[in-house]
């Protein structure tokens, strides 16, 4: 994630979080779904709403601070989200680990002043919703809440086009409609992420791959033409969120900034494509 920061800070034309562009459910397809929301203030999340299992909108607001992330943990039978921080924190920050205890169902930015939505299937269990703090400091909020079991679970919409992410690459679809819902799944076996970062043209777009695989952050920062679309924040192995795509028609590169064991960005493996986004 300090990778993803550090692009984010070299661009001009960017806004405060990777949320500046992220897609958000179109209100028709939002309107049939439950609602859960997720409110955060500078030192509390609020989780109201639907909270039994099946498909919900998720509409999430910040006030009080400069940025937020809203993150959905689902804990194993008998697991607490004190193991969950004590294991990242032994593990100098790798993500990967919180599999032992649960698994990270949605991820989202939100932009303060602005409501994020975006839909997905939640399983019943007990959850624990949180705000990430600064790295290495554990979260800055969280709270528990339990999703009972419905009688009659509601059902997703279907979405125009799926964009999966694995061991190290995308799938589906490199050209995205703008009013599109589009899910967003994990199918790796691995913590990722997909964000897309727009460029001015496809040699620049080309070059950025370049400099990615090759580890060079800076440079891509200087190519980034505007605020990055946050599809979908780190989440576990099977999760997915969707929405409907509302970001700037363009050229994007798509990519995992998540890191591997050694340190390197799951960039520098592959997992960066070209697509674009048309009206």
């Amino acid at each position: 994630m300090k990778r993803l920061t550090l692009l984010l800070a070299m661009t001009a034309s960017a806004l405060l979080t990777v949320g500046g562009t992220i897609a958000v459910s179109s209100a028709a397809a939002a309107s049939t779904l439950p609602t859960l929301t997720l409110t955060v203030t500078k030192s509390s999340i609020t989780v109201g709403g639907a909270t039994q299992s099946g498909g919900v909108n998720v509409v999430s607001t910040a006030t009080g601070v400069k940025e937020a992330g809203v993150i959905l943990f689902l804990l194993k039978p008998g697991a607490t989200f004190e193991e969950v921080e004590a294991a990242i924190h032994k593990a100098h920050g790798e993500i990967n680990v919180t599999s032992k205890y649960g698994s990270l169902v949605f991820d989202a930015e939100v932009t303060p002043g602005q409501t994020n939505e975006a839909q997905t299937y939640l399983q019943p269990g007990q959850y624990v919703a949180v705000v990430p703090g600064e790295e290495g400091k554990g979260s800055r909020a969280h709270a528990l809440f339990t999703v009972t079991a419905a009688a009659a679970p509601v059902a997703l919409p279907t979405p125009e086009a799926t964009i999966r992410s694995i061991e190290f690459g995308f799938q589906g679809p490199s050209t995205l409609h703008d009013g599109e819902l589009v899910r967003f799944e994990n199918e790796g076996f691995l913590v990722h992420m997909d964000v897309a970062a727009p460029v001015k043209n496809m040699q620049a777009a080309k070059q950025a791959v370049k400099d990615l695989l090759a580890g060079k952050e800076k440079a891509v920062g200087k190519l980034i033409s505007g605020p990055p679309a946050g599809f979908a924040g780190p989440v576990s192995h099977e999760a997915f969120q969707q929405e409907t795509i509302t970001a700037k028609p363009g050229i994007y590169v798509e990519v995992c900034f998540m890191d591997t064991q050694d340190g390197r960005s799951h960039s520098q493996l592959g997992m960066e494509r070209i697509i674009k986004i048309v009206k």
